[in-house]
């Protein structure tokens, strides 16, 4: 029996992409323009949404006492090591009443790589509608555009499979479809 070049070919590509683990890229919908926001950072510097024009930026609206918050930070430090150079950044955005000192210290010890904001529960509700809870995190595009908004937990990086056999995909696959 002879087997058409072709289809041997398509038949080793299609193999191949399977041991490689290539995905189509992900479309992530606009789910509306991003408002324009100033807060303080930890050194009560102002820091604007302005300043991170052209870049796809992680808002992440967290705080210290938040234990899922706390199990994210590792895996966004190294989103941050690794994307940060080709145009993207973290924003943590601390709704933490505690104060500036409380935030600082914890970030440090955690190793926070990124920028970290203070905010006020009300008012980051008026800019970016209802915290149903925390972590939320909202990601928006070089234009200004929010294109994911994730209520909850999330892995940066993808996780081996569940008991199930389930894999649980990274927040990464959604910042590498925006870069």
């Amino acid at each position: 029996m002879c087997i058409p070049r072709t289809l041997v070919s398509l038949a080793a590509a299609a193999f191949l992409i399977g041991l490689t683990g290539c995905q189509p890229k992900l479309q992530l919908p606009v789910l509306g323009h991003a408002p324009t926001w100033k807060l303080h950072d930890l050194d009560g510097k102002e820091i604007s949404s302005d300043q991170f024009r052209g870049k796809v930026v992680l808002l992440d609206f967290w705080a210290t006492w938040c234990v899922p918050c706390s199990e994210e930070l590792p895996g966004y430090i190294q989103l941050q090591k690794k994307y940060g150079p080709n145009k993207f950044v973290i924003v943590g955005i601390s709704l933490d009443e505690a104060g500036a000192a409380h935030v600082k210290q914890f970030v440090t010890v955690k190793g926070v790589n990124y920028p970290i904001v203070l905010g006020k529960l009300d008012e980051v509700e008026a800019l970016f509608g209802g915290m149903e809870a925390l972590p939320t995190k909202l990601l928006i595009d070089q234009n200004g555009d929010i294109r994911d908004r994730t209520v909850g937990a999330a892995p940066a990086f993808p996780q081996p499979k569940t008991a199930s056999g389930e894999a649980i995909p990274g927040y990464e696959r959604k910042v590498r479809a925006l870069l």
